[in-house]
């Protein structure tokens, strides 16, 4: 239950609570695998919402919802319901699981939404994920974005994106969407681009048009762990070919360099080597300022000059 969001033990709470009239604040705890003091705070979100949960101190007091109250049914927007089901589920990797209690709680939900409402919210809800970052503050992508680029997946049909590049560049794209992967907080589309003809991974908050055309596509095969695939496509298939040579055993380096900067492998004692290829030689070079160890760009071009303009920004701004 850690790496639960505080909106989502608060809704396991209130289950509890409803389940179980009178529970203690230490039986809450012990439920939650939370201190008193979160229960607490759960609580104060549940009254924040306007839930009217009463406590009675003693012995044979603990927390109930107030006498007669009958919640009202779930009003939720599209928007809504689809911005719920992603903040849970950015919070908890295992939302769309019905085994999990947040997962169990986020089905309850889903179960009495109107239909337009909950096939969106429900589809959303089963991307995979990986759990994330509990220190990394991550765009979000629209919601209604990201429900169409998930039912596009489900039903196979081929989009035409706006998409913007880490630069600043606009461009327009036609893509099969093969699925959508929620990776340390980051959401992104695995997908074949027919404008470039290779395989591709976008970043969901960068899409900035979208539109469903009538083309379908048959998936291809070994997509049965979007999330492995993914780890693999984010060094893969770019323009530019990158080799890296470090001054540091490949176990040190990848302590500091994310998976998905490319392929690490050991060339020696003390020595390691790092492939991949990019579109983008500016942000690259970026990247690879968390590399606590002296390196060598070996290629391409682009980057070596990426890098030395780099570091030439640097060195002025320390004079």
């Amino acid at each position: 239950m850690h790496d639960a969001s505080p909106t989502a033990r608060a809704l396991l709470a209130l289950e509890l609570v409803q389940n179980s009239p009178g529970i203690t604040a230490a039986r809450l705890a012990d439920r939650l695998a939370v201190s008193e003091r979160a229960v607490r705070r759960y609580v104060g979100i549940l009254r924040e919402a306007g839930i009217p949960i009463e406590s009675v101190r003693g012995p044979y007091g603990g927390y109930r919802v107030g006498r007669g109250l009958r919640l009202p049914p779930l009003m939720f927007t599209n928007t809504e319901a689809l911005g719920l089901v992603m903040a849970v589920l950015e919070g908890h990797h295992r939302a769309g699981d019905p085994a999990d209690p947040v997962g169990s709680a986020l089905g309850k939900i889903i179960r009495v939404l109107p239909g337009p409402v909950a096939e969106p919210a429900d589809a959303v809800r089963n991307v995979p994920a990986l759990p994330p970052d509990p220190d990394a503050a991550r765009p979000r992508p629209s919601p209604e974005t990201t429900a169409l680029l998930v039912q596009a997946c489900a039903s196979s049909r081929r989009l035409r994106l706006g998409y913007r590049m880490g630069s600043g560049r606009d461009h327009v794209m036609e893509v099969d969407p093969w699925a959508v992967v929620v990776r340390h907080g980051l959401w992104y589309l695995l997908c074949w681009s027919h404008t470039r003809g290779a395989r591709r991974v976008l970043r969901l908050d960068r899409v900035t048009a979208t539109e469903v055309l009538p083309d379908t596509f048959t998936p291809p095969d070994g997509l049965d762990d979007p999330v492995l695939t993914l780890e693999q496509h984010l060094s893969e298939g770019w323009k530019y070919r990158v080799e890296v040579v470090i001054d540091a055993p490949a176990a040190t380096v990848a302590r500091c360099l994310p998976r998905s900067l490319g392929q690490l492998e050991a060339t020696g004692p003390g020595h390691c080597r790092l492939t991949a290829t990019t579109d983008e030689p500016d942000w690259y070079a970026r990247q690879l300022m968390v590399i606590e160890a002296p390196f060598r760009i070996v290629g391409p071009p682009e980057l070596r000059e990426a890098a030395r303009l780099l570091g030439q920004r640097l060195l002025r701004s320390s004079t």
